[in-house]
C-alpha cells in the first residue's frame, strides 16, 4: 500500500509543484549556473542510486555529509531553498522512480563508514531510503551514526500508515532541523 501512496503522491506531487520547480531551475541558473544537484546514494539493499535535489551549495563544495559542509558553501537561494525544504522536491522523482518513499531512512553516502556499518547492524537497508522519517522530525542526523541507526531501525519497526501520514506532516510544517551544516 505504502508503495501505491509514494507513487500516487509523487505523479501528483510532480504536477502540482510543476511550476515552482520550473521557477527555481530558471532561479538556480543565475545563482550557480547548475541548479540540480545529483549526487549517488546508498538505496535498498545498498544498491546505488542517483538521489536528485536542487543545489544549495556552490558547484565547487566538495561532496560530504551535509554535517561535514560549511554555512559559507550555502548560496543565498540555498539558504532559502533549505528553510522551505523545496531543495527536496526533485526527489519526488526519486520517489516516482521507486528508488526511495516519503518516509523511510535518508539515504546516506557510499563514504559514511562508520553510518553505513551501523544501518547495517540494524537492518535499516532492507528498506527504501526515505524523504522524510521518525528521525528528521526530531533533529537527528547523519553526524550521530548510531543514534540515527537507532532512531531508523525503530521507525522501521513500527511504521504504521498512520505515521507515515503523520511523519509527512510534520515534515511539511516545519518539525525537525534537517541536516545540520558547520558554520564557518
Amino acid at each position: 500500500m505504502i508503495r501505491t501512496l509514494d507513487f500516487l503522491f509523487s505523479f501528483v506531487g510532480l504536477l502540482l509543484t510543476f511550476p515552482i520547480l520550473l521557477i527555481i531551475t530558471i532561479i538556480g541558473l543565475f545563482d550557480t549556473g547548475s541548479p540540480i544537484f545529483l549526487q549517488k546514494r546508498v538505496g535498498k539493499n545498498k544498491k546505488a542510486f542517483i538521489l536528485i535535489k536542487f543545489r544549495t551549495m556552490s558547484v565547487d563544495t566538495k561532496s560530504v555529509a551535509s554535517h561535514l559542509a560549511s554555512t559559507a558553501s550555502i548560496t543565498k537561494l540555498g539558504f532559502f531553498l533549505r528553510k522551505t525544504k523545496i531543495d527536496e522536491l526533485p526527489q519526488l522523482i526519486n520517489v516516482l522512480k521507486g528508488e526511495m518513499s516519503f518516509v523511510g531512512p535518508r539515504p546516506n553516502l557510499f563514504n559514511q563508514e562508520e553510518l553505513i556499518a551501523e544501518r547495517e547492524q540494524r537492518g535499516v537497508y532492507d528498506v527504501l531510503p526515505g524523504i522524510t522519517g521518525l528521525a528528521q522530525v526530531n533533529t537527528i542526523d547523519m553526524s550521530m551514526p548510531k543514534l540515527l541507526a537507532e532512531t531508523d531501525q525503530k521507525m522501521i519497526a513500527t511504521l504504521t500508515l498512520r505515521d507515515y501520514f503523520k511523519y509527512i506532516l510534520q515534515t511539511v510544517i516545519g518539525k525537525g532541523g534537517g541536516d545540520r551544516v558547520t558554520k564557518k
